[in-house]
């Protein structure tokens, strides 16, 4: 494959990462917290949440889990929603800074992917080959500040489930977190092989040195 048509292949795979990453900083479902049900005929308070804020749902619990004790699924019709919007809500899961951090983890991530996007997109144009470099790198950054967005996540579920603060006892990460932990795998991926993409080329005989190699041109 000739290098442009590999840059082609490796600019559709951003496109999906890009996407993933857009789903998981913009939807709320990376965890899904359940209390315990210990009766029948009770109402319980699931909730699910994300960067940027915690949706509750009260359920009303008329049949045994067949799986453990838990309220929910999160997905049951009926019950009353209750979601805060702000940031300053996270207050009540008791540890909103592992929960700022994230999103503000997210932010650089999208920062770097935006501009992997603008160096990338100018590196199409004729002569341009030395935007693939910063365009890899930026990418590689983006993919790396979501996977650490992504475990400082983790570590919040966990201090809030063991705290004895939370009535959350049970826990699983749901699709905005299997969309985060793909776009790093693309973002990354992708920004490594535009870096390897950008390198210059071998030299073609022994008497040939790496300085007086000819790049591969694009077009």
């Amino acid at each position: 494959l000739r290098s442009k048509t590999k840059v082609k292949i490796t600019f559709l795979v951003i496109l999906v990462g890009i996407s993933s990453m857009l789903a998981a900083v913009v939807t709320d479902h990376w965890a899904v917290l359940s209390p315990r049900v210990e009766k029948l005929n009770t109402t319980c308070e699931a909730a699910h949440f994300g960067l940027w804020r915690l949706c509750k749902k009260s359920i009303f619990i008329v049949e045994e889990d067949p799986q453990g004790n838990s309220c929910g699924p999160i997905s049951l019709p009926g019950g009353k929603y209750h979601a805060t919007s702000d940031l300053t809500a996270l207050i009540f899961l008791f540890f909103p800074e592992y929960n700022i951090s994230a999103a503000a983890i997210a932010i650089f991530s999208l920062a770097f992917m935006t501009l992997g996007s603008m160096c990338l997109l100018g590196a199409f144009g004729k002569g341009r080959d030395y935007l693939l470099r910063p365009a890899g790198m930026f990418f590689a950054f983006a993919g790396l500040c979501i996977v650490i967005s992504v475990e400082v996540m983790r570590q919040s579920v966990k201090r809030m489930i063991d705290s004895d603060e939370t009535i959350w006892i049970e826990y699983y990460y749901s699709w905005s977190f299997t969309c985060a932990c793909a776009a790093f795998i693309l973002l990354f991926l992708s920004g490594i092989s535009l870096l390897i993409i950008s390198m210059p080329h071998m030299p073609r005989n022994p008497w040939e040195t790496c300085m007086d190699a000819e790049p591969e041109p694009m077009d």
